[in-house]
């Protein structure tokens, strides 16, 4: 079958909505006042919040289907991409641990995980993965990588605990990142980026890959909104139904939440190309877009901006704790007011956003 090679609005538009929600949720007025859903659950269970990171795996493997399958058909060497995802996964994983060090740059107390460096690993598996199987191997590597991290993670014992467990800090992925993973982690005794845990990750990232194979064949454009549409609610069952014995746990990444993300991901994208790209429904979809454009060079924004906001005092208080005086003073209740300061930060990160994308600049990292 010959792929079309035509850019997706959709597919731009929701990777560009989904780092704007990962700003929202990691910046808000304060921490002290979240609404529950703006919230990452404690550990098992969901919130509209834990949605966020999977789907931007997904778009991850959406858009590697995309732009290999394009080289490919271009005739492009497969040891010159092999260079370039190297570079390009490095790049992204330096920039991680560039955001962990700052502002105090203390080496001795360094993190090495973090959401960019899981980025950095998935696009890097599933990359080489792409150019190296077909979509039936793909499939069956995803399902045996969730059976085997099931099995493990259910049958083996923590050994510092001597019996099975997946309590926070206390299962074999936090023990296993506590032996191998190097600085320190996000939670002392274990890190929710840790290097077992990002197995699973990687499946989100093929599961985004089979998408946008089906985007890419040359299938109706309503058989192919159907396909993926269909696809994600099986996906969506069965990660309930496994969930029953291997809870839904972002921390984790559980065999669970990964079916239940994913299958969340492939209606999304099945439902915004529908919309988007086949009834021609784009009001709205800009501000996905420009944000889309740079997308990881936003997140990076975000986060140097967000040591300005949060750390410079102005009259011995930092400018969130202004702008969140300010919105109380109005009467807004605090949960209220902290969500709207998190609005108000994603409008701030918008402007750079904005910026680059008038002016045709397209960072890649």
């Amino acid at each position: 079958m010959k792929p079309t090679s035509t850019r997706l609005i959709s597919l731009d538009a929701l990777r560009g909505f989904t780092i704007a929600a990962m700003i929202l949720v990691n910046y808000p007025g304060t921490w002290d006042h979240v609404y529950p859903s703006l919230l990452h659950a404690s550990w098992n269970g969901l919130t509209m919040t834990d949605f966020i990171y999977p789907f931007f795996l997904f778009i991850v493997g959406v858009s590697i289907a995309f732009a290999y399958t394009k080289r490919l058909e271009g005739g492009f060497p497969k040891p010159e991409m092999y260079k370039k995802i190297l570079i390009r996964s490095f790049k992204i994983f330096i920039v991680g641990v560039f955001l962990n060090l700052i502002p105090n740059f203390d080496f001795s107390d360094m993190r090495i995980a973090g959401v960019l460096q899981r980025i950095a690993v998935v696009f890097l598996a599933c990359a080489f993965l792409f150019l190296n199987s077909d979509w039936k191997k793909q499939a069956f590597l995803a399902g045996g990588i969730l059976l085997v991290y099931w099995l493990a993670m259910t049958l083996i014992p923590t050994p510092d605990e001597g019996v099975v467990m997946l309590e926070p800090g206390r299962n074999l992925a936090a023990w296993i990142d506590r032996i191998l993973l190097p600085g320190k982690m996000w939670e002392g005794s274990w890190d929710p980026e840790g290097l077992f845990s990002t197995l699973p990750a990687i499946v989100t990232g093929i599961l985004g890959m089979l998408a946008g194979q089906i985007l890419l064949s040359n299938k109706n454009q309503h058989l192919k909104a159907n396909y993926l549409m269909a696809l994600g609610v099986p996906l969506v069952l069965l990660g309930l139904l496994w969930a029953q014995v291997f809870p839904i746990n972002k921390h984790l990444w559980t065999s669970s939440f990964t079916l239940v993300t994913g299958g969340a991901a492939f209606i999304a994208l099945g439902a915004c190309y529908f919309l988007v790209d086949i009834l021609g429904k784009q009001k709205g979809t800009s501000v996905g877009i420009i944000f889309g454009a740079n997308a990881i060079t936003v997140y990076v924004l975000a986060d140097v901006l967000s040591l300005l906001f949060y750390g410079l005092e102005m009259g011995g208080q930092s400018l969130n704790v202004h702008f969140l005086n300010a919105f109380t003073g109005m009467g807004l209740s605090l949960k209220f007011a902290s969500m709207l300061y998190a609005l108000l930060f994603v409008a701030i990160n918008f402007i750079p956003a904005y910026f680059l994308y008038r002016r045709k600049i397209f960072i890649k990292l």
